[in-house]
């Protein structure tokens, strides 16, 4: 029966390859979440032979093409197994199954284990150190073998996969330019459907394609009392005038010159108005020394993240995609909108720090080392003495720590 539990004695090894294996994507979390693990799990099968298919979720449909012509990557609606099931307690993970002892690490460091019909890889942000052999030589070994796998995530766990000798040969010959992994895979896979794609050409058309320079600056707060909307306004002002992205204003000269030829459109991604307001009301109130003709736009201010709503989702989709045309980005610390919005446009962004306590960061923002996303929750653990270990930011040269999440990492040109 499909995915159905194995009762075969724990001494045996597990069963020999398949004809077809499988990995099986389930959902988790927000959109940026969903699009950064779909491609680290498509990733992931690639380099295992796996045949990905997706649990389609509430919207998934509504948002996104599929991205192989005449086929589709959809689990069937009759599928007889609901995903849900799977989370950090189930039975059947990886990490629970060590940490009962049914499968087991000898000493050698090879994995053993009964003959397994699937596995479930629970990593999420809070897994733990059982969950976190997923990226270790040995487990894979094991891994690879099994026919299914259910694999659930909140992370961009790419940067790990490069730790990893097993796979790190054919990921250098797939990327031989690191920082664009994401890059390549979300052209590739993420394509916009009919709704969110009408939404995306009409924006830009009236309002984003007059622009001779663009600039997209996506705004998140995670906590109003250490961010209050007021000092990130004025944040993100100090950051575009000190780094040059908007032109100065003239506050001893009540009019200058416009230069019709000289426009600058600015894209506001944001759950909130004031950002855009403030923007647009110092050059309402004031000139710019350059004569710039300046026009500020946010598509929406939803307030509030409304995580699993249809049409939120297709709001942000359209977003994340009218920033990507930006010539130039300035986003949040940590957040997954900006992250993939950097990535499609291959751009490296202005990153604006997070404030805490409610004073103003100083710098107000810095630059990006790399267009590619953050791994938040990296595998701080040392496969071969099964304890953490010191920094996964330190094991090879292009995957470093992330400037806006120290603790994570995330791939950077080479530095050789």
């Amino acid at each position: 029966m499909l995915l159905k539990n194995s009762e075969g004695d724990s001494s045996v090894t597990p069963l020999p390859p398949a004809e077809c294996k499988y990995l099986v994507w389930t959902s988790y979390n927000g959109l940026g979440n969903h699009i950064l693990t779909l491609a680290s799990a498509f990733l992931y099968s690639l380099l295992t032979g796996r045949v990905m298919l997706v649990d389609r979720g509430k919207d998934l449909t509504a948002l996104f093409c599929e991205p192989f012509p005449d086929a589709t990557w959809l689990v069937p609606t009759n599928f007889p197994v609901d995903f849900q099931v799977f989370e950090s307690k189930n039975n059947q993970s990886y990490g629970n199954m060590l940490r009962y002892g049914k499968i087991s690490i000898a000493s050698s460091g090879v994995v053993t284990g009964p003959p397994l019909p699937f596995i479930y890889v629970h990593m999420t942000y809070r897994y733990d150190n059982n969950d976190k052999r997923f990226f270790c030589e040995p487990d894979q070994e094991f891994l690879v073998r099994m026919p299914w796998m259910v694999l659930k995530a909140d992370n961009y766990f790419v940067p790990a996969l490069f730790l990893n000798r097993m796979f790190e040969p054919e990921l250098s010959r797939l990327f031989p330019d690191k920082e664009t992994v994401f890059h390549h895979m979300s052209r590739y896979l993420f394509h916009p459907s009919d709704t969110v794609w009408g939404m995306i050409t009409r924006y830009y058309q009236s309002y984003l394609s007059m622009g001779r320079e663009k600039l997209g600056i996506q705004i998140r707060i995670f906590n109003k009392d250490e961010s209050p909307l007021d000092l990130v306004a004025d944040q993100a002002i100090n950051c575009t005038l000190r780094e040059g992205l908007l032109p100065p204003v003239a506050l001893d000269r009540p009019i200058v010159s416009a230069n019709l030829n000289n426009t600058k459109v600015v894209l506001i991604a944001s759950l909130h108005s004031q950002f855009s307001d403030r923007i647009r009301n110092m050059y309402w109130e004031h000139p710019n020394k350059g004569g710039a003709v300046v026009s500020v736009h946010q598509p929406s201010h939803e307030e509030w993240q409304q995580t699993g709503s249809e049409n939120h989702d297709l709001k942000a989709w359209a977003e994340i995609y009218l920033l990507s045309f930006a010539d130039v980005l300035v986003t949040s610390t940590g957040s997954t909108f900006g992250y993939i919005a950097q990535g499609l446009a291959g751009i490296r962004p202005w990153i604006l720090v997070r404030p805490y306590g409610g004073k103003m960061p100083e710098p107000a923002c810095m630059r990006e080392t790399s267009m590619d996303p953050c791994f938040h929750s990296p595998p701080w653990y040392d496969c071969k003495s099964c304890k953490s270990f010191s920094d996964p930011g330190k094991e090879i040269s292009y995957v470093t720590h992330c400037r806006d999440v120290p603790d994570g990492i995330k791939l950077v040109g080479r530095t050789d």
